[in-house]
């Protein structure tokens, strides 16, 4: 199968996942516009499928329609235990990749059926984008954002973050010919260290961001109570570059400036684009404390019950295994393949282990 080919059952696959995933989402909503919206995107995606289908066809390349990727199966079963929101953003993030992969193929197809197909898709996707930006309360031109994932993706970076430090200073202990003991003991520090560290960082870090959107917020309330004239108009205007008639965007500007509640927090979304949602520090350190924690609990696990080559062996291979799991979840955020990115977190993993034990061994000889 030649290049193009593959190119294009690549996207095949992705409107499947697209199609899959939006189901998951109108699935797990209450009946209302939201869960309408997930049904009319979900329908788009699977024309969009028909599309790649016929195309293929006509080049003599017939096949059955791929069922959704073990990817997509797995963030469906991750939204099903952990809610949805995460799962939007990562909709969001795929979209606008869709707009620019789309757009290239564009640019680079060398026949007039791909090229039209790769730019009424391109145009769909950037559709599909602001609905979710829509959905989600946010602006701008979604295919530029770069931030998704929410508290899942912190709880998955935090446990990557436990697992690989406290594996290379286990291992470095090992190559310094500890004791199971000593081992056990400096795992443990390492675990604490960890999670104090990177439970205090993700609160500083969440408790920094409110406080600049409530620095937003609060110049926003004061411009509305002391210049309502022109912060009317300013919303009159954002309606209007959205496609409303100038008086009917008067008329909605001047019917939501009634209420100054209404009116700010329909300015902080429409022209600040900050999420209406206020973050929560304490629940941010938490959460990722936590996760680090697990994270360097796993190499330590073994040396609590087993001693010598048998506990390492053990620990080397729950955190080989943990490091392929870990990347295959960090796929869900990154966008890339789940195999791929699985087998590049366990060799990075494994790298950390490599070095941690050489330095400890080194050490060892110099002293």
């Amino acid at each position: 199968m030649d290049k193009k080919h593959k190119t294009w059952l690549s996207h095949l696959g992705e409107e499947v996942d697209a199609a899959f995933l939006y189901e998951v989402l109108e699935q797990r909503c209450s009946p209302g516009p939201e869960r309408e919206s997930y049904r009319r995107l979900a329908q788009i995606e699977k024309k969009h499928v028909e599309a790649w289908k016929t195309l293929l066809s006509e080049h003599e390349k017939q096949l059955a329609v791929p069922g959704p990727s073990i990817r997509a199966r797995l963030m469906a079963r991750l939204a099903a235990v952990t809610g949805t929101g995460w799962l939007r953003q990562v909709m969001l993030r795929e979209e606008g990749n869709e707009v620019k992969s789309y757009l290239a193929l564009y640019r680079k197809a060398e026949d007039t059926p791909t090229q039209e197909i790769a730019l009424r898709l391109a145009r769909d996707s950037a559709g599909h984008a602001e609905s979710l930006n829509d959905l989600t309360g946010q602006s701008g031109e979604p295919w530029h954002q770069t931030n998704s994932g929410g508290i899942l993706r912190n709880v998955v970076y935090g446990f990557n973050d436990g697992l690989t430090a406290n594996f290379g200073l286990i291992a470095g202990v090992i190559g310094a010919r500890a004791t199971d003991h000593f081992i056990l003991i400096s795992g443990a520090a390492g675990l604490i260290a960890d999670a104090l560290s990177m439970g205090a960082s993700g609160y500083l870090a969440a408790k920094s961001e409110q406080e600049v959107y409530d620095h937003e917020i609060g110049m926003e309330a004061e411009e509305i109570r002391l210049m309502p004239e022109l912060e009317q108009e300013e919303l009159a205007v954002i309606y209007q570059a959205k496609g409303m008639p100038q008086a009917a965007a008067e008329q909605l500007a001047a019917e939501i400036m009634k209420s100054p509640e209404k009116a700010l927090e329909e300015k902080v979304r429409e022209e600040l684009g900050l999420a209406t949602e206020k973050l929560q520090p304490l629940k941010e350190a938490w959460l990722t404390g936590t996760a680090t924690a697990i994270g360097a609990l796993i190499p330590l696990i073994p040396f609590v019950f087993l001693k010598g080559d048998a506990a390492i062996v053990l620990a080397f291979v729950l955190a080989m295994t943990a490091h392929f799991g870990v990347g295959a979840l960090r796929s869900l955020f990154t966008g890339r393949g789940l195999w791929r990115s699985g087998w590049e977190m366990l060799l990075v993993g494994m790298g950390v282990a490599v070095v941690g034990y050489l330095l400890g061994s080194a050490i060892t000889h110099l002293l």
